[in-house]
């Protein structure tokens, strides 16, 4: 009997301090988790991209590539990318949505990617996309536009972790200002960092989520507090955020613009897979300024299931 609750109790220690292992481990890493920026030194504009540098209210030294289209500006798009992306990778996709559109894009890189200092966490991270809105407005200031707007548009985009930090500031930015952005646009978004955690973590650490978490992005909810159009592109076979996270955020969405599922479109991939219905998406997205949105809500949910 010794013997069997002496090994009962080596188990009962050895799950308990597994438990703790895991539980710490996540507590640990959690931000490196979120944001895996790649090694890469700090990199060069290439042509048609001209680097523009500000600073957040931190004092951390920032950058984005700003990219304009050939001709006058319709408005000023300030664009959030993914945890392992970089800024500069996204200047072609840039290119491509200035010519089609007509507005100016700046890609905003964070702290600890693309060769600037410090580390990225979620008050950081938040900071840094407060430095960017600031200068996509010190942009849209200085833009002539088509129709000479007093006020040219800002809108607001972000892939994968991007579309939380995008959401967030869409949210943040309209609470102070309610004309100030006029349609938040996501692709391959998911819902909050607690379903993450489901998805990628084991159940103690999904329990104990609440207590255990800095990484805080919850767009589900923040979406509640936005009444612009909020469009939603997503690949079917995205195995990394379930094309269903997609799905729930149009449907939470207060003012739905168009949710464009992309059937053979994976993570990384809606744009090149979707190609002109990817484009379009965007285009629709930037010619609809703000609450003049004419689709009504219904209308929008039966285009719900588009695929491109």
């Amino acid at each position: 009997m010794t013997a069997l609750l002496l090994t009962v109790a080596v188990v009962v220690i050895g799950a308990v301090m597994l438990l703790v292992a895991m539980v710490g481990g996540v507590w640990w890493q959690q931000e490196r988790i979120a944001y895996q920026p790649p090694p890469v030194e700090s990199p060069t504009a290439p042509s048609g991209a001209r680097r523009v540098e500000y600073t957040a209210d931190d004092g951390q030294p920032l950058y984005g590539y700003r990219v304009d289209p050939a001709g006058t500006r319709r408005g000023v798009l300030v664009a959030f990318h993914g945890n392992a992306d970089l800024a500069t990778w996204q200047i072609a996709w840039g290119q491509e949505l200035a010519r089609r559109t007509g507005w100016c894009v700046l890609l905003a890189e964070y702290r600890g990617y693309g060769g600037l200092s410090g580390a990225p966490t979620y008050v950081g991270v938040q900071r840094d996309a407060r430095a960017a809105w600031r200068m996509a407005h010190a942009i849209a200031s200085t833009t002539s536009t088509a129709s000479h707007d007093a006020t040219p548009p800002i809108a607001v985009y972000g892939h994968s972790l991007g579309s939380a930090v995008a959401t967030e500031l869409a949210a943040e930015v309209l609470g102070a200002h309610p004309e100030s952005v006029t349609a938040l646009l996501l692709q391959s978004p998911f819902t909050s960092a607690r379903d993450m955690a489901r998805i990628v973590s084991t159940r103690p650490v999904q329990v104990l989520w609440k207590l255990i978490a800095r990484v805080h992005y919850d767009t589900r909810t923040r979406l509640d507090g936005i009444d612009v159009p909020v469009w939603i592109s997503h690949g079917e076979r995205d195995w990394l955020v379930p094309v269903a996270m997609g799905r729930e955020l149009f449907a939470r969405a207060r003012v739905p613009g168009e949710l464009l599922v992309v059937r053979d479109a994976g993570h990384n991939d809606v744009g090149h897979v979707g190609s002109d219905a990817y484009w379009q998406w965007i285009s629709n997205a930037l010619m609809v300024h703000g609450r003049n949105l004419s689709r009504s809500r219904s209308e929008s949910k039966r285009r719900t299931e588009m695929s491109g």
